[in-house]
């Protein structure tokens, strides 16, 4: 069964032109979790993930599978926010960063978090924030302020 992680990961081999044996070698992931994450058989876990992002340079989410840009330094939605907006949204991470950090025992799949692991899901979270600014742009901004 193919997953979103096995798409992503054939198309990142088809972009780079490369084997599931090169990103091992890369990586230092073995080949036979390459194989079973390519084939769908095992979803990699967050590190896994991060692994790959990093030896590619591209983004960690869009080895997911989510609808975001698959360089890892291309912001996909900031053309669309405006100042207030931007700032809006590093007020709540910036907030939201804090009260993380400041919990003792905080867990993330099982293991005490890792400041990767945070960086992780803050990065989830402010793309979700980018994603729900731009929606409600284009669903509560009244038609005559639109731009075509």
């Amino acid at each position: 069964m193919k997953t979103n992680s096995s798409q992503r990961l054939i198309e990142l081999m088809a972009y780079f032109n490369i084997k599931q044996s090169d990103i091992a070698a890369k990586t230092g992931i073995p080949k036979s979790a390459i194989s079973m994450y390519v084939s769908g058989k095992r979803v990699p876990r967050q590190n896994r993930l991060s692994d790959i992002a990093d030896a590619y340079n591209v983004n960690e989410a869009w080895l997911m599978g989510y609808d975001v840009p698959m360089n890892k330094n291309m912001k996909s939605f900031d053309d669309s926010l405006n100042n207030k907006d931007k700032r809006d949204i590093l007020e709540i991470m910036n907030s939201t960063k804090d009260a993380l950090l400041s919990q003792d025992g905080l867990m993330f799949d099982g293991d005490p978090a890792s400041q990767e692991a945070i960086d992780s899901i803050l990065s989830a979270m402010e793309i979700g924030m980018e994603m729900a600014k731009k929606k409600n742009k284009e669903k509560y901004t009244p038609k005559k302020y639109k731009k075509d």
